[in-house]
C-alpha cells in the first residue's frame, strides 16, 4: 500500500467516521467515489465494510437508546430485502448506474424540499418508509450509499437531532452486519482487503469521536441545513462520477 493509496483510503475512512460520529450523514457518500481514484469501487466497499461495523458499534454506544423503535421496525426489514436484491443482482449492476441513481435521489429530495409547501410529496407514510428503506438497503449494499434514500423517509419525520442520529446509527449497524453474509459469499472479504481494513482501523475509531465532537457544536437548525447542502453536493458529485 503506497502513500497515495493510503491517503485516499484514509480520506474515505475519515469522512465515514465523522458521519458515524454524528456529523450530517451525506458527507459519507464521498468516501467510495474518492477511494475509487486509486482502487475499484468494489474493492473500496469491501475495505470499508468491516470498518463501518466497528464505527457503527462505537456510534451505538454514543447514541445508546436514542433511536425510535417504531421507525426501526419499518426500516430494518425493508432494508434487508434491498440487500438481498442487491446481492442477487450484483453481477448485472454497473457501479456508475448506482452512482447516478443515488445522486438523482439526493438532488430530487432537496429540490422537492425547497419547492413544495404543503409537504404532501414528502409526507411520511409506512409505505414510503418501506420503499425508501429497501432502496437504502440496495444502494448501501453496492457502494455504502444508503443515506439519501433513508433520508427521503427520515427527514420529513422531523425527529429531534439525537433521535435522528440514534435511529440512523442502529439502522445502518444492522444493515452493515447483514451485508457481511453476501460480501463473504461474493469473495469480497478476502485477506488482502481485510489487511488494509486493519491498518486503517485506528483512523476509523478516532474519526468517529471527532464527528461526535463536531455535531455537539452545531445547532439543530444548522445541522439539518448542512444535511440538505451536502445532499445536493453529493448528488451532483455522484452523477458526474457516474457519467464520466
Amino acid at each position: 500500500m503506497d502513500l497515495t493509496f493510503f491517503l485516499f483510503a484514509s480520506f474515505g475512512v475519515v469522512v465515514f467516521g465523522i458521519s458515524k460520529g454524528g456529523f450530517p450523514g451525506p458527507i459519507a457518500m464521498l468516501a467510495v467515489p474518492v477511494m475509487s481514484f486509486v482502487m475499484s469501487p468494489i474493492k473500496a466497499a469491501a475495505i470499508l465494510l468491516p470498518l463501518l461495523i466497528v464505527m457503527d458499534l462505537i456510534a451505538i454506544y454514543i447514541y445508546w437508546n436514542k433511536w425510535k423503535l417504531k421507525i426501526l421496525k419499518i426500516i430494518i426489514p425493508a432494508s434487508i430485502i434491498g440487500i438481498i436484491i442487491g446481492a442477487f443482482t450484483f453481477q448485472y449492476t454497473s457501479e456508475n448506474q448506482i452512482r447516478i441513481i443515488v445522486g438523482s435521489i439526493s438532488i430530487l429530495f432537496v429540490a422537492i424540499s425547497l419547492i413544495q409547501k404543503s409537504n404532501f410529496l414528502l409526507k411520511p407514510t409506512n409505505t414510503k418508509g418501506v420503499f425508501w428503506s429497501s432502496t437504502a438497503g440496495y444502494t448501501s449494499f453496492l457502494i455504502h450509499a444508503g443515506g439519501p434514500p433513508i433520508n427521503f423517509y427520515l427527514l420529513p419525520l422531523k425527529l429531534d437531532k439525537l433521535s435522528y442520529l440514534g435511529t440512523m446509527t442502529l439502522s445502518f449497524c444492522v444493515i452493515n452486519l447483514v451485508k457481511l453474509i453476501p460480501y463473504y459469499s461474493l469473495d469480497l472479504l478476502v485477506f488482502s482487503n481485510l489487511k488494509i481494513s486493519f491498518i486503517l482501523l485506528p483512523i476509523a475509531i478516532i474519526s468517529v469521536f471527532f464527528g461526535y465532537f463536531i455535531q455537539k457544536k452545531i445547532p439543530e437548525k444548522l445541522f439539518y441545513n448542512i444535511i440538505y447542502i451536502l445532499l445536493l453536493i453529493s448528488g451532483f458529485k455522484l452523477i458526474i462520477d457516474g457519467i464520466i
